[in-house]
């Protein structure tokens, strides 16, 4: 079991329980899974040279380090001639990690990663949708300590989308938080 999970059956699902006053076991939130999404841009436009698909191979190649799974490659859905997207092109990559995978990422993520941040003051508390999901935007791979800084080609930014069961923001902020989330403070 990862040192999250134990953390979260130990001090954080009885705090929760406290604070929220739940009378069923399942009702207090958990984490369900973790969304690594990355977008490549112009993977969609293929030059004469496949520069495109280097691009999108990169991308693949980095989320696969980071997350320890191989990524599915994500399509455009629809064409949009402004961006000279056609539909079914190649445009990003993303992973969707569950149980253990998933708690082992979250722990190198509030522990390691967010640390290596340049200037880090922590992150936004106002990035949750409304129904208890948190999103954090990458702005570089780099801060990953399973990147190589000398065999990337480029730098690429991510969405991480932290999905619980929490049916209301501030409950899954004080489950983040008691997982060592490091909020911002106004």
């Amino acid at each position: 079991m990862t040192r999250i999970k134990e953390k979260y059956k130990a001090e954080v699902a009885p705090a929760l329980t406290k604070q929220f006053n739940y009378e069923n076991v399942m009702q207090i939130p958990k984490l369900e899974k973790i969304v690594l999404n990355m977008g490549v841009g112009r993977a969609g436009q293929s030059n004469a040279g496949g520069e495109a698909s280097k691009e999108l191979d990169g991308a693949v190649r980095d989320m696969a380090a980071i997350t320890g799974q191989k990524p599915v490659v994500t399509r455009a859905r629809k064409s949009i001639a402004n961006f000279k997207l056609r539909e079914g092109a190649r445009i990003g990559c993303k992973v969707t990690l569950r149980g253990d995978k998933m708690y082992e990422f979250y722990d190198r993520l509030v522990n390691v990663t967010l640390a290596r941040i340049r200037d880090f003051q922590g992150v936004s508390p106002n990035s949750f949708d409304g129904r208890g999901n948190f999103a954090l935007g990458m702005k570089e791979q780099l801060v990953f300590p399973e990147i190589d800084y000398d065999k990337i080609d480029k730098v690429r930014g991510m969405d991480i989308i932290i999905v619980t069961t929490a049916p209301t923001d501030e409950e899954a902020r004080a489950l983040l938080k008691g997982l060592g989330m490091p909020f911002r403070t106004k």
